[in-house]
């Protein structure tokens, strides 16, 4: 039985639940069992809560499908909770000593939907210190690894969701972006993750009015339960005011309609952004190889140079994320003793927050202004914009973060991360799918940038191709059968 259900796509086993044909009780048993296989070759979930409450819980969810039916598509799900976000009664660290006690006195706005929808919060999923780069290690919890090389790095900084999902440790899992982290790890782990436009998920923060990088979005194994995910994730919320208005109905409906026909559809691939991006050799065959599929299914695949000043877009992403990081850290600045708590990363960019000025702030926010037009302009000609999800395959694991790519030197803990930048500074969606595997066996991925509030136009361009793909379920990690 938990064999049968582990190979069930979120979809099918929502549909098994809802139809009675297995219990949320089996489902928790199957997913708590594959979790005591798995998760200590790995560290993909944290803080996972004892297993006589989980199987207690889901008892209840059973009573509660016989009296009223399912509460809604995660019902009897075991969901793990990215540990950036507040999970009411689970410890909230960050990943940080600075909150290493910290338990949370309240759910996000996504957690409290995903109850709502019927899931069963079974613990944390691992993160790097408050997300910080694209490696997904703490001085809380330790490294998470790779499933398919446990040597090498799950990415970040939804290293912890992408491995336990990959691994169906999970049947889905929420994630968030701010420098790649749906897109990086995602193609580490051979899975999907997308980055929604912002407003799409909706989240409490201290300025309401005031725009962030990052976002939260959700990460599976097919597009269909990404979408699936989306539309309990997404939609207006009134204590978010910038939320984007349009029901997340829509995302269900998706999932539920046919493929859709690719043809004549135009993607823009900027590969190396003309070699400004220093690639691991065979990066850029391997994505080059999933655009031929694209090509199969009758898109069309034009390479495309950029007028635009391309090494700007970090440069003027560091000022912002900076001052992003610099809001959200700045009560610990006037903690006693909570500042010599922090880890580099989170030293690095209060220091270069601290640099700032009004000038390089507006400077900044008046470039991403630029760019996003600039982008928006693109998406005249083509209906996504394609680049490599990443600039190296899954690195060692013991290493903080990759400091040379094909002989250039890596000036910043972040730089070799420089390929999600684009997309992020654009804050269009963007849809990270898997594009294949290396010699060695080590899995890549493609990011596709859609246009603004185009998260549909991105998850037909994922469907169809994982139609004639099938990357994640044709390529499990073979060290972990189930």
């Amino acid at each position: 039985m938990s064999s049968n259900l582990l190979s069930l796509d979120a979809t099918e086993l929502a549909r098994a639940i809802a139809a009675r044909k297995v219990s949320c009780r089996e489902v928790m048993t199957a997913f708590l069992d594959r979790i005591e296989r798995c998760n200590a070759g790995v560290n993909a979930i944290v803080a996972l809560r004892p297993r006589e409450e989980l199987e207690a819980q889901a008892a209840e969810a059973d009573a509660e499908m016989a009296r009223s039916g399912p509460r809604g598509w995660m019902h009897g799900f075991p969901i793990a909770v990215k540990d950036l976000d507040p999970v009411r009664g689970l410890p909230w660290t960050e990943g940080s000593l600075a909150h290493r006690d910290r338990v949370a006195g309240a759910d996000s706005i996504q957690v409290e939907r995903m109850r709502a929808s019927g899931a069963i919060i079974i613990g944390k999923t691992n993160t790097p210190e408050f997300g910080l780069g694209s490696h997904t290690y703490n001085r809380v919890y330790g490294v998470t690894r790779n499933p398919y090389d446990t040597t090498r790095s799950a990415g970040g900084s939804s290293g912890g969701a992408a491995a336990a999902v990959a691994l169906r440790m999970l049947p889905v899992a929420d994630g968030s972006d701010h420098a790649g982290s749906l897109r990086n790890p995602t193609a580490f782990n051979n899975v999907f993750g997308l980055r929604p436009s912002y407003g799409r998920v909706p989240a409490l923060q201290a300025d309401v009015f005031g725009s962030t990088l990052g976002v939260a979005g959700p990460i599976a194994r097919n597009p269909r339960d990404l979408a699936r995910l989306l539309a309990v994730q997404a939609g207006p919320d009134p204590r978010a005011p910038l939320s984007v208005r349009q029901s997340a109905a829509v995302f269900a409906d998706h999932a539920d309609a046919p493929s859709p026909s690719l043809r004549g559809r135009r993607i823009g691939w900027l590969g190396s952004l003309d070699g400004h991006l220093p690639m691991e050799p065979g990066i850029i065959e391997v994505c080059e190889q999933a655009l031929s599929v694209y090509e199969g299914l009758g898109c069309v695949v034009e390479p495309l140079v950029l007028d635009f000043p391309v090494e700007a877009i970090f440069e003027q992403w560091l000022v912002l994320r900076a001052w992003t990081i610099y809001r959200q850290l700045r009560p610990l600045l006037d903690a006693p003793g909570k500042r010599a708590l922090l880890g580099e990363q989170a030293q690095w960019e209060l220091d270069n927050a601290l640099r700032l000025t009004p000038d390089k702030i507006a400077e900044a926010e008046a470039f991403r202004t630029r760019w996003f037009h600039f982008v928006a302009g693109l998406h005249q000609r083509y209906d996504v914009l394609a680049l490599p999800s990443a600039q190296v395959f899954p690195f060692d694991a013991n290493l903080g973060w990759p400091t040379e790519i094909a002989g250039r030197t890596m000036d910043t803990y972040h730089r070799w991360m420089e390929v999600v930048i684009p997309g992020t500074m654009s804050g269009c969606p963007v849809i990270g799918l898997p594009a294949g595997f290396d010699a060695r066996g080590l899995p890549m991925g493609l990011q596709l940038i859609g246009p603004m509030h185009g998260e549909l136009r991105c998850l037909d361009m994922a469907r169809a191709y994982d139609d004639a793909t099938s990357w994640a379920e044709r390529r499990p990690p073979p060290a972990f059968p189930f």
